[in-house]
């Protein structure tokens, strides 16, 4: 777009005003006890989930929930609040290694060059971000913080007697590591040899990795592991109590995966029916199909399997953990492909009949799931009949269902048969008799069973954080508080080591601990710095603690009778400059601390429930007020391209926010992503809906300025400081009730329309009452920033009435009295034929109405020279005058 033909100098006003926010540092949220708080204030924290800085930078779609947040964060401010609006950088990862193994420069500069593109990217789009709380994962005064937190894992075991984390110096067993809560393991791991590490399953696309398309394979590996699978119980049960959508909370408990049943042992047999001392034990929820159970099968990794396999079966066995191990736990677990497994040569023996049966290995079988065992009852399993057909296993039916359902096949619950413990018992009371039957012989018990496995937490990456840790005479323990931060030590070549190593295992020297102690040379995943983020943008200055106690009750907000504060070592410098101050916060009785957390549906498992274990432990250990990190979570819709298809480099279809900006502006930007639809649904870009937005802003600009002969701007005459009449009046106070309504609930889209309607109605109009427009500015600011603080500037020019600044001000109140309907638009016709609309008051009796039909002039000119014969009245809708 030219010079000439910009509908109004937003490229002009944008940076203006961006530069006087900035100087001004009028976003800036400040801490109890620091300059400028206000304790009557009650705070309100609004998180984005941080960003990860890639070299491309922004797209449109990635302001969308930023654009949403920063609304809502101006709304707030005018409200009354002290809001807490930060931005940092989740800026450890593995593409900026992936540069450096190519290029050789250190990933801590293209992570700054990265940084730099998005902070200027966000500053021109005007969000009002507290800048001096910015964070970066990869500064080492944040990861010092990020090992402290480790190490508080490291040093903790889950009490079972309180369900809490305790000091594992509280532990009175002999062997403290087997209850850590970060302990080290032998687990097979997705392996990635071109790229040096080990992915995660969610990193693993048809056997190759996400990044690159290299392969990967399962190997057993030392990991560091966090025994997330203690708090399951509680991350399941707390879900209940946060304002989270109903489907973000379905998957965590499906990803969780509670279920009830029993765990049963079934001893391995010798020759004949003799049972060995060794034993596998299976959980299952449906113990009353036992009769049923006509095969095992294991998982290829399980420890057993070298045991018992036989000679003749040993070279089928080892060519399928072989394939296996280039499966993915998602390729093997997908129900559609064909089931595949081989027999051991060994038998077991069932526990209900001490009959012999068969034990095979099949790859849909995890390790890390349940025993790594399962029973294998086809008749009431689909996987497991199936499973039976291929391979020409006994199929028994041990449930007759209660309905005309075949009984091969019913998975339901019926009435058990062919089980002479429990027949003629419904599956809930078989369920119960035949566990307690093995609990009495001591070959099974009752058992709760989660699918949540224990967080890997170990990368063979360079660019992460360094564990506190060293290995001495084979046994880890911890370094002290005071050696953090542990710093990686530069390095000529990142390229991974392709025996498992780690990079850092290069670095001879900086591993040499000392003569007899090694460092622990992986380094933690991406999601470590992620878990705690939220926790340090409350206090991100302070040097003596993760955050400081006064800081994070405030934000975080602790129970009202643990607001009022004294002097204590947890108190900033500033808090002990008082003698003690009041806490006021908007959710003492919720769980969670963060008010607003606005993020994509890609986060909707891991990194949630991540952060919240890592908020749980730090609760339990008494570091924190609250047992939940975010109160409400909102996920904004994908943006897509104008064909309709996901943004990506390869379609060519991605949009710069640039570009737009450069075009339309910053406003018009910020309005068309949120009047593109509601927040959460996933929606096409449109160049066209920019426009069409821009030209609104330009009509709100035309309605209060007018260009001059000279081709300058200047303030309307029409603006004047005067009553608004009685429809002004009604406008002005219906738009204030339906922006504040449709802000609070995030309907953002019906909220511009509104004020479209607005804008609409005073286009017209002879005379613009100033107390009118000054509340539309107000209501448009939080969407429109730039355009709205220019406009109020020009008015305070004029107009002395003491405005202040537009960031001051108070957020309108509307008056219901103002949105009564008090008049009514009447049809008036004549002989049945529409002739006039006329507006009358609701209280008007029906002789008024008639004498005002008859009085209308243009109604007199059908009604001349006739005898008005009979006059019709439908109250609230027409006037019929027959004549």
């Amino acid at each position: 777009m030219s010079e000439r033909r910009k509908p109004y100098p937003f490229d002009q006003i944008e940076p203006k005003w961006q530069a006087i926010w900035e100087e001004r540092q009028l976003f800036h949220a400040p801490n109890p006890g620091e300059k400028g708080f206000d304790p009557a204030k009650l705070k309100f924290y609004i998180l984005d989930m941080f960003p990860y800085p890639s070299g491309a930078g922004l797209h449109v779609g990635h302001p969308e929930g930023y654009t949403a947040t920063d609304i809502v964060t101006r709304y707030k401010r005018m409200r009354g609040f002290n809001v807490l609006h930060p931005m940092g950088w989740d800026a450890f990862g593995l593409p900026a290694e992936q540069y450096a193994i190519k290029t050789g420069e250190h990933p801590a500069t293209t992570t700054r060059a990265n940084v730099a593109k998005f902070k200027t990217q966000l500053k021109r789009i005007g969000f009002s971000y507290d800048w001096q709380r910015e964070i970066n994962t990869t500064d080492p005064r944040y990861y010092k913080w990020t090992q402290w937190i480790f190490l508080q894992i490291y040093n903790s075991w889950l009490n079972p007697d309180t369900n809490k984390a305790e000091p594992i110096s509280t532990y009175r067993g002999t062997n403290p590591d087997s209850v850590r809560l970060a302990y080290v393991a032998d687990v097979p791991v997705n392996w990635c040899p071109e790229l040096g590490t080990v992915l995660a399953n969610e990193e693993v696309v048809d056997g190759k990795s996400e990044i690159g398309g290299f392969p990967v394979v399962r190997r057993p590996m030392r990991q560091w592991m966090l025994r997330i699978t203690a708090y399951a119980e509680r991350l399941l049960n707390e879900l209940d109590r946060l304002d989270w959508p109903e489907g973000i909370k379905l998957l965590q408990r499906n990803w969780i995966g509670r279920s009830e049943g029993a765990e049963i042992d079934f001893a391995i047999a010798e020759s004949g029916n003799r049972k060995s001392e060794r034993k596998i034990r299976v959980f299952t929820t449906r113990p009353d199909t036992l009769y049923g159970g006509t095969y095992l099968v294991l998982a290829p990794e399980h420890s057993l399997v070298d045991l018992i396999v036989t000679e003749e079966q040993w070279p089928a066995v080892r060519e399928y953990r072989e394939r296996t191990a280039r499966k993915s736990d998602l390729e093997r677990t997908e129900l559609t492909k064909a089931k595949t497994g081989v027999f051991t040569g060994a038998f077991a023996i069932n526990p209900a009949n001490n009959e012999r049966i068969p034990i095979w290995i099949a790859d849909y079988v995890l390790i890390g799931y349940g025993t790594g065992a399962i029973g294998g009852v086809p008749a009431h399993d689909e996987r497991d009949l199936e499973f039976a057909k291929k391979f020409d296993l006994p199929i028994v039916v041990v449930v007759q269902p209660t309905g005309d359902e075949p009984a091969i096949g019913f998975t339901g619950e019926g009435i058990a048969v062919n089980s002479p413990i429990i027949n003629g018992l419904t599956s809930a009371e078989a369920k119960k008799k035949i566990t307690a039957w093995l609990e009495e012989r001591g070959q099974g018990k009752r058992a709760i069973n989660y699918k949540l496995r224990d967080w890997l937490f170990s990368r063979q990456r360079y660019w992460g954080e360094p564990f506190p840790i060293i290995w001495e005479g084979g046994n880890h323990r911890s370094l002290g508080e005071s050696e953090l931060p542990v710093v990686p030590p530069p390095l000529d070549d990142y390229k991974p080591t392709g025996t498992g190593e780690p990079p850092l295992a290069k670095a001879k020297d900086w591993v040499r601990y000392s003569d007899k102690a090694l460092r622990e040379a992986n380094t933690m995943p991406q999601w470590a710095g992620s878990c705690w983020y939220y926790l340090r943008f409350c206090d991100p200055q302070n040097d003596q603690r993760f955050v400081g106690e006064g800081a994070e009750r405030y934000w975080m907000g602790g129970r009202n009778d643990e607001a009022r504060m004294t002097k204590d070592k947890g108190m900033t410098k500033h808090e002990r400059a008082s003698s003690s101050f009041v806490i006021r916060h908007s959710s003492s009785s919720t769980p969670g601390g963060v008010d607003l957390y606005v993020g994509g549906t890609e986060h909707a498992v891991l990194h949630l429930l991540y952060a919240r274990f890592w908020h749980k432990v730090l609760f339990d250990l008494g570091y924190l007020s609250k047992p939940e990190p975010f109160q409400r979570l909102v996920n904004q819709g994908i943006i897509l391209g104008e064909d309709n298809q996901k943004m990506s480099k390869s379609r060519g279809n991605i949009v710069n926010p640039d570009d737009v900006i450069d075009q339309y502006g910053a406003d018009a930007f910020r309005c068309y992503e949120m009047f593109m639809g509601p927040l959460e649904q996933m929606k096409p870009w449109s160049m066209r809906g920019v426009e069409g937005v821009a030209r609104f802003l330009a009509r709100v600009w035309r309605l209060f300025m007018t260009e001059n002969q000279a081709g300058n701007w200047e303030l309307s005459a029409k603006v004047k400081d005067v009553d608004p009449t009685g429809a002004q009046t009604k406008i002005t106070h219906a738009t204030i009730k339906k922006v504040t309504e449709d802000i609070e609930s995030l309907s953002f889209n019906t909220a511009i329309s509104q004020m479209m309607i607005f804008a609409n109605a005073f286009t017209n109009a002879e005379t613009l009452p100033l107390p009118a427009m000054r509340s539309f500015l107000v209501l448009l600011n939080p969407f429109a920033p730039h355009l709205t603080s220019e406009l109020w500037e020009k008015l305070n020019a004029k107009f002395r009435d003491n405005a202040g600044e537009i960031t001051d001000q108070k957020w309108p109140d509307y008056d219901e009295r103002f949105l009564i309907e008090d008049e009514v638009e009447m049809v008036i016709q004549v002989n049945g034929k529409v002739r006039d609309r006329m507006k009358m008051s609701i209280l008007a009796t029906e002789e008024e109405m008639k004498t005002a039909a008859l009085a209308n002039p243009k109604i007199q000119k059908f009604t001349a020279g006739k005898t008005v014969r009979k006059i019709v009245v439908v109250p609230r809708k027409l006037v019929n005058i027959v004549a």
